[in-house]
């Protein structure tokens, strides 16, 4: 029976995705792990894996063609196996594996004195993987095994990871330990992609390179325009991505609205005895890692929200907002309360090259916990941000600007402020809690010192 091959679930808030191409075609000759076809989720572009060495069958989709997740999007037939006149369908496969019948199933002996029943499809999986189905504990009606207990138990013998065998194959070759990696396939597999990223963020540590400021990037090219009709763009890709995320965003959570003027005299003390020193440091870097530890203290800020139930992360997993000419990503700095500034800075620098060069992954995008969105190199004065979901609270991040205010007796002295804006989700946030995170977060970029506690 040929192998359905699946869409996968890259991030717990993905729904759909767009192929991009099919990297192999009907009728080709393929290996397990290698990529059939290239896809664009969560504004990155990823890999579809072959689950077995086959053939490649029956594409269901053409490039370009928006996907659900876990449909099924082409076929792979085993070695030696004929192509079927008829291929099942995704609907009758489900209902198959629902309602096959005693006949249907097979029957295998957990003990000397009791037996369970297998679905077609478990079975079918479990020889693949080669699982013993007797130590399977089966969820489905009747205790039944089906194929998500199969799934769950696909594990190596002496390695409960869960990988392609292309990305156990990569990471031997590159000395990548599996247990470190977090994996983005279905049910938290590793992907050939996950070991890469993991690899990067390696070499990326074990560099000692100069932090670098990050600048403004180039004017986009200009859109030239003529006559007197409008041009038609069809909204896709990144930025149907956008539109989708942030229109469901705006829709469903109720926005609420803190403002907060920073004195930046202590940043620039910092940053100016840095450069005597010939070391340089972003604003941004100092932001990132001042919200960092400020959140540690209000987890309510450092949440995600999915439906009813409100994950609190005790860590701090902050994403930056990164333009580029096709659209806005948000790769995100793990573990942030934990690194040192120049850790941040060398992380938020490789992050940035690689989103202008097209090059991050799944894993540099999703499991945010909290975002910034500093657009002062911009010469933006304040602005109100959308919150990034499933997160619950964003900081917009506006320019660093002269005023005169009074000192201590009633004189008007010269100061540099910057505006930051807090956007949070009233489900989840109350004002107390949002004005008291931006009151220690005031506390924080004012005396810089205190990011060393």
């Amino acid at each position: 029976m040929p192998i359905p091959i699946i869409l996968p679930k890259f991030g717990f808030t993905l729904e759909t995705a767009d192929i991009v191409q099919w990297l192999k075609q009907d009728g080709d000759t393929v290996r397990a792990g290698d990529p059939i076809c290239e896809v664009t989720t969560d504004k990155v572009n990823m890999e579809v894996e072959a689950p077995e060495s086959g053939t490649l069958i029956s594409p269901l989709y053409e490039a370009g063609a928006t996907v659900p997740v876990t449909d099924v999007i082409a076929y792979l037939l085993r070695p030696g196996e004929a192509r079927p006149s008829e291929l099942p369908t995704p609907q009758s496969m489900k209902s198959a594996e629902a309602t096959t019948t005693p006949a249907e199933v097979a029957t295998i002996s957990t003990s000397e004195t009791s037996s369970t029943t297998v679905s077609p499809v478990a079975l079918r999986v479990a020889e693949a993987g080669k699982v013993d189905l007797s130590q399977i504990k089966g969820t489905g009606p009747n205790n039944r095994i089906v194929r998500r207990d199969v799934e769950g138990a696909l594990v190596q013998p002496n390695d409960k990871v869960r990988a392609t065998p292309a990305a156990r194959h990569l990471a031997k070759q590159t000395g990548v330990a599996l247990e470190t990696v977090s994996g983005s396939g279905p049910r938290g597999r590793i992907q050939t992609v996950d070991v890469e990223a993991a690899q990067a963020a390696q070499q990326a540590a074990a560099k000692s390179a100069q932090a670098v400021e990050p600048v403004a990037p180039p004017p986009s090219t200009p859109l030239v325009l003529s006559g007197d009709q409008p041009r038609m763009i069809k909204m896709e890709g990144m930025r149907k991505t956008i539109a989708n995320r942030l229109q469901k965003s705006f829709q469903t959570a109720p926005h609420i609205f803190f403002d907060a003027d920073i004195n930046t005299a202590g940043i620039e003390k910092l940053r100016l005895s840095l450069k005597a020193r010939n070391e340089k440091l972003s604003v941004t870097t100092i932001l990132l890692k001042a919200c960092a530890g400020v959140l540690m203290r209000h987890p309510w800020l450092n949440a995600t929200l999915d439906g009813e139930e409100i994950a609190l992360w005790p860590t701090a997993n902050v994403g930056v907002a990164v333009a580029l000419e096709a659209g806005l990503v948000v790769p995100v700095v793990r573990n942030a309360e934990r690194l040192s500034m120049q850790a941040i800075q060398t992380s938020v620098d490789d992050l940035a090259k690689r989103a202008r060069d097209n090059a991050l992954k799944v894993p540099d995008m999703v499991d945010g916990t909290f975002t910034i969105s500093n657009l002062g190199m911009f010469g933006v004065d304040r602005f109100t941000a959308i919150i990034n979901p499933p997160q619950v609270a964003i900081l917009a991040v506006g320019r660093t600007q002269q005023q005169f205010v009074p000192d201590a007796n009633g004189q008007p002295v010269l100061r540099s402020f910057m505006t930051v804006t807090l956007s949070a989700d009233h489900r989840v946030v109350d004002g107390a809690q949002a004005a008291n995170f931006l009151q220690d977060l005031r506390t924080v970029l004012e005396e810089p010192a205190l990011l060393a506690w």
